[in-house]
């Protein structure tokens, strides 16, 4: 599939100094899916969580897109993506959009990178018989069920109808969970924040798309069950596994289960950052993926 870009007005809340990327979508089954694609090269296929968006992988799109191809989804509820009603939002509904979106854009041998949620919805795609992931990229994210006692208590206050509340009025994941998962909240600055929280300024949405994974925590403890089953098929690819020790979500424990799953991973551990290194530390995850995929710093011109 060639790359197509579609004129459309930019929200008023988007910042194009630090998002400076041209809007592309593909008409999906379930809704239109909103993405970049950037530079050309080896592709690299970014896959985000919850609660953000595309936009959290601005500083290592800007930072490869000379050597290499960046595309980024936003998944579908998300960033600039529809958000169709008939939609499950669960993480195998997502995991099968993003097959879906994978197979229309057709990129071959391509490094997968996954934030938090990104995990289970995308790891599936390296699990396929004929899979086209070249490489992995692993950024404070999981594909297991949640076992331990304090996971489990938080899944089962999101899922309830407290949690319910606090996502459709508070926003709790992006109000509250979000800055504390930082290693240094002071990095969540006010203009960063704002590229957030403007996509769920609808309480409905908050409820629609946000709470869905919220309850999934424990809830779909089937589906992450079944990706666990076949985590060896993962070992058939070169990985890094790049962690912030500061996260109070998934704290280094979860690390700890990675190391065990893909032992011949290259790990790199940021002591001072929190859920999300890549937004915390740029210069310090785009050192690590360059030296893993073997792209060199941009030549001055």
């Amino acid at each position: 599939m060639t790359r197509s870009s579609e004129a459309c007005a930019s929200p008023p809340w988007l910042d194009r100094d630090a998002y400076p990327f041209t809007d592309r979508f593909v008409a999906l089954d379930a809704g239109r899916m909103h993405y970049v694609d950037e530079g050309h090269g080896e592709p690299i296929l970014f896959v985000h969580g919850t609660p953000t968006w595309s936009f959290e992988y601005r500083h290592l799109i800007a930072a490869l897109r000379p050597q290499a191809r960046c595309i980024a989804p936003d998944l579908l509820g998300f960033g600039l993506s529809d958000r169709p009603r008939e939609f499950a939002y669960t993480p195998d509904a997502h995991a099968a959009a993003i097959a879906e979106f994978v197979a229309r854009l057709d990129p071959r041998d391509f490094t997968l990178v996954v934030h938090d949620y990104g995990g289970p919805i995308a790891l599936p795609l390296a699990l396929e018989d004929a899979s086209r992931v070249r490489r992995l990229v692993l950024l404070n994210t999981w594909m297991w069920p949640f076992d331990d006692a304090k996971m489990q208590k938080r899944g089962r206050m999101a899922a309830g109808g407290l949690g319910r509340w606090l996502y459709r009025h508070v926003n709790f994941s992006q109000r509250v969970l979000m800055p504390g998962a930082y290693g240094d909240r002071r990095k969540l600055t006010p203009a960063i924040h704002r590229q957030y929280l403007e996509v769920f300024r609808d309480k409905d949405a908050r409820v629609q798309v946000l709470h869905a994974l919220a309850r999934a925590i424990n809830g779909s403890r089937g589906y992450y069950a079944r990706l666990l089953a076949n985590a060896e098929r993962l070992r058939r690819f070169p990985a890094l596994i790049v962690w912030g020790m500061k996260d109070t979500a998934f704290p280094p424990c979860m690390l700890d289960r990675w190391r065990q799953l893909l032992p011949q991973a290259t790990v790199v551990t940021l002591a001072g950052a929190g859920h999300w290194p890549h937004e915390e530390e740029p210069e310090v995850v785009v050192r690590a993926l360059r030296g893993f995929i073997g792209t060199p710093p941009a030549t001055a011109a």
